[in-house]
């Protein structure tokens, strides 16, 4: 299907109701029209990329002069813009006679409207219709067929070309409008292809909005928490999906974004949710879970996982085993020659606060074995484990062991880390 174009627009209702009036460009009606902006600028149209309609006051024309007012058409019709329009009446009086001559000359569509209706309609309007008018005329066949919001999902997920009023224009198609200081959270689900799951997450958190969508490998959503909603989203919606989710399933969660922040805002927590997923199903976890039971993570647990892995762990894997020799090389020659949990025993224990009463209950073994395994750990290391200076080392060199340990070069491999 062609896209649409500036006779199109024309007819569009908010169009009409602002009567508009060609004044130029009689010929160029059918050109097509790749979105609509509004701009008072007038030093140049650098900012175009070409095809767009371009709305204005008028403001900026009344205390130019008339070579400035041509050129501005002039540079409007090489950017390739599909049109001028200009509203008059109001603070411009009428349009000036040189800006018509020169859209004339230049072939450049002039339109002058002539009832003041908010540019923000007119923009919201056109560009839906043209979001809406590109969708259904894609060529491309892309895995969920016609389904909107999969690839509008599946465009962020990928941090595809995008820019902000294409994507809040297909959310918008989508029924998503995050309202004002709305907070954005991703979400991965594997072990389904039921979108229902994420529903009733949704109905538990009550008043929030979604975007969601199954894929061949996952069920990928878009969470719109309201921003008058007190305490921590990311706690929110890990508790919904674990009283939402049914067993079996794993469940990740990105971090909060403002809804404000920009679609690359929108397209972090989407992918850091995916990479905590993968890494959720690939990697061991620090600590026993339930058996068979929910598994509902989220990227901030595993942020040290995801930052090891950044790249990929095969273009890590050296450094890695680098860092865990250097941290970890006696405990790691210990348990090679003793059946034993040491490495485990201490990455359990940092990152627990080095809580014994805790660290016992999680390694179900009494407080006397872990002291005893805490003993030994600092015995072979040479060194205190609440030395407030190793903390920070050892608890990477931990996590990095078993994150090498855990994962084979296929698996690897195949391990997208894009966040």
């Amino acid at each position: 299907m062609p896209a649409l174009t500036l006779r199109e627009v024309l007819e569009l209702d908010p169009v009409r109701a602002a009567e508009p009036e060609l004044l130029a460009g009689e010929g160029a009606l059918d050109r097509p029209v790749r979105w609509v902006h509004s701009s008072e600028v007038y030093e140049g149209a650098n900012f175009l990329d070409g095809g767009e309609l371009l709305l204005t006051n008028g403001f900026g024309l009344m205390d130019a002069d008339e070579e400035v007012r041509r050129r501005y058409v002039r540079e409007l019709a090489a950017r390739d813009a599909a049109g001028l329009a200009v509203e008059v009446g109001r603070s411009l009086p009428s349009m000036p006679a040189e800006v018509t001559d020169e859209a004339r000359r230049v072939g450049l569509p002039l339109l002058a409207l002539h009832r003041v209706v908010p540019f923000v309609r007119i923009t919201e309007a056109a560009n839906r219709a043209i979001v809406a008018r590109g969708l259904s005329g894609r060529s491309v066949v892309r895995p969920w067929g016609d389904d909107h919001t999969a690839a509008l999902l599946a465009d962020l997920a990928d941090r595809a070309a995008l820019n902000q009023p294409e994507v809040e224009a297909r959310a918008a198609l989508a029924g998503f409008h995050p309202g004002p200081g709305a907070r954005l959270l991703g979400v991965s689900l594997h072990g389904t292809r039921d979108v229902s799951t994420v529903d009733r997450a949704v109905r538990l958190l009550g008043g929030a909005g979604v975007l969601r969508a199954a894929f061949p490998g996952d069920v990928l959503a878009l969470l719109s928490l309201p921003g008058s909603r007190a305490g921590d989203p990311v706690r929110a919606v890990q508790d919904a999906f674990r009283t939402a989710a049914e067993p079996g399933l794993t469940v990740a969660v990105g971090h909060a974004v403002a809804a404000g922040g920009g679609w690359l805002r929108w397209s972090d927590t989407l992918r850091a949710a995916r990479t905590t997923l993968e890494l959720a199903l690939t990697v061991p976890a620090a600590e026993p879970g339930v058996p068979d039971g929910v598994l509902v993570t989220s990227s901030r647990a595993l942020a040290l996982e995801r930052e090891l892995t950044r790249g990929g762990v095969d273009a890590n894997r050296e450094r890695l085993a680098g860092l865990v020799q250097h941290a970890l090389g006696p405990l790691l020659a210990w348990e090679a020659a003793h059946p034993s949990d040491l490495v485990r025993t201490l990455e359990v224990h940092l990152r627990h606060g080095c809580s014994p009463t805790r660290t016992a209950a999680l390694l179900h073994i009494g407080r006397q074995s872990l002291y005893q395994r805490l003993e030994r750990i600092e015995s072979l290391l040479g060194l205190e484990i609440g030395d407030p200076d190793l903390l920070g080392e050892l608890l990477t060199a931990a996590c990095a062991h078993r994150v090498v340990r855990g994962m084979s070069p296929a698996v690897a491999g195949g391990l997208r880390t894009v966040a």
